[in-house]
């Protein structure tokens, strides 16, 4: 049972923006309406959820399904208000495949979107099949295609992208190529200073501008 915390402000700002996104990618709204809990394989993930909402939660571990081994962190709360404002932005709990469109402030939608990026997205380097030109590629992956079409089209207003939607493993994948992956990791990655996983911006910060 996650124990009792102090309230979680709802006013956005960056930090709260990004703990949005994180959430809306590995979030688990307890259907009792008042319990909430946030799972990662990367302990940093979940320290800097914890940091961004204010939590002093205790950041615990389980296993997955059946297995024995614990490899996930987690941070359990409880917070009713939190909880219906969630409800309120278009999550809901048993959100993988029902998640849809979600409302969330525009001044903030870059941090959202980094958020969501550390949860469910992908960014690497490879060489076209046939030229061996190095390309590159960014992925955000859902269950949901109500959501992923949502996200495309989100992106699209504001960065004028193309990308394209391809199934993946029990998933829908949206995918960018190299001009619109690179627009997106500077919108993204606007400040060194952001919150961010740290494994997935060295990943990204030899393509950033300086």
């Amino acid at each position: 049972m996650a124990k009792p915390s102090k309230l979680i402000s709802t006013r956005w700002n960056k930090n709260f923006a990004y703990a949005i996104g994180l959430f809306t990618a590995d979030g688990c709204l307890s259907s009792d309406r008042r319990h909430l809990e946030f799972n990662s394989k990367d302990k940093e993930q979940v320290e800097n959820f914890r940091r961004c909402l204010n939590l002093d939660n205790n950041i615990t571990k389980k296993g997955s399904g059946n297995e024995k081994v614990k490899k996930y962190y987690r941070v359990q709360f409880g917070d009713v208000q939190f909880y219906k404002f969630l409800e309120s932005i278009g999550l809901k709990s048993r959100k993988s495949k029902r998640l849809q469109r979600l409302k969330i402030s525009k001044r903030f939608f870059p941090d959202f979107l980094r958020g969501l990026f550390d949860g469910d997205g992908t960014f690497g380097e490879f060489n076209h099949p046939e030229s061996q030109y190095p390309q590159l590629r960014l992925r955000f992956a859902s269950a949901s295609k109500q959501f992923i079409r949502w996200l495309h089209q989100e992106i699209k207003k504001r960065l004028n992208t193309k990308g394209f939607i391809g199934n993946g493993k029990g998933n829908e994948n949206l995918i960018y190529a190299i001009s619109d992956s690179l627009k997106l990791i500077n919108y993204m990655y606007y400040s060194p200073n952001v919150v961010c996983l740290s494994r997935k911006f060295q990943k990204i910060e030899p393509y950033l501008r300086t």
